[in-house]
């Protein structure tokens, strides 16, 4: 086994969501009547936590603005995604596979721990994970703290892990700690994107993880 610890990003690695997030963010604006944002430019930003995603995305927003946005996104998400979280085909049972192979799992996300937790329950993911990290407990991705705390949680260092995800910043955290890296293709950025934070390589499909996994390398 080349990494003890394996980190999944949760929107658009485990979970497809990306179109109920863009969805519930035009919607929120519409709701309290400030611009609407362009799809690409919310698609860029998920990932991030929530108000480091917004800050970009809806620049011209101060923090009273910013309150209602973020009531008004939280219901519209909500109602969207109550009955219809879809975990990725086969991600269930990959995530079962790998656990049943000793890996140690864990989640680095920018999802608020409220969101995680009701999915993780529903999905009956809540007792395969060995740790969880949401933005609203640390510091938003980029920043590679989330990682440095699941690591320090499991005593474990840098070179134990493998990130795996599909945006920049699942990327970027990573590579500052100088942690190996896989690429989702199937998620919110671009596989060209990605390409620039040197993954070590690309799933088009997470059932393709335990093969990935078993080819022998080198770690580090």
């Amino acid at each position: 086994m080349t990494w003890k610890l394996l980190i999944f990003d949760w929107d658009g690695t485990l979970i497809d969501s990306a179109a109920h997030i863009i969805a519930a963010v035009r919607a929120a604006a519409e709701d309290i009547g400030v611009e609407v944002p362009a799809e690409n430019d919310v698609r860029h930003v998920i990932g991030l936590g929530l108000r480091e995603a917004i800050a970009a995305a809806m620049p011209a927003l101060d923090e009273e603005t910013y309150l209602r946005f973020v009531e008004a996104y939280r219901q519209r998400f909500w109602q969207a995604s109550i009955h219809d979280h879809t975990l990725f085909p086969g991600a269930r049972e990959v995530l079962l596979e790998l656990k049943a192979a000793g890996y140690l799992l864990a989640v680095a996300t920018g999802k608020g721990r409220n969101g995680l937790r009701r999915v993780l329950v529903e999905e009956k993911l809540h007792q395969v994970f060995d740790v969880t990290r949401c933005a609203e407990e640390t510091i938003s991705k980029p920043d590679p703290r989330m990682l440095r705390e699941i690591l320090d949680e499991l005593d474990l260092d840098a070179t134990a892990g493998l990130m795996i995800g599909d945006t920049t910043y699942d990327l970027e955290m990573a590579a500052r700690i100088n942690m190996d890296r896989l690429a989702v293709s199937y998620g919110a950025h671009s596989r060209d994107l990605l390409q620039t934070h040197k993954p070590l390589g690309f799933l088009d499909d997470i059932r393709d993880l335990p093969d990935w996994l078993a080819i022998p390398r080198k770690v580090g």
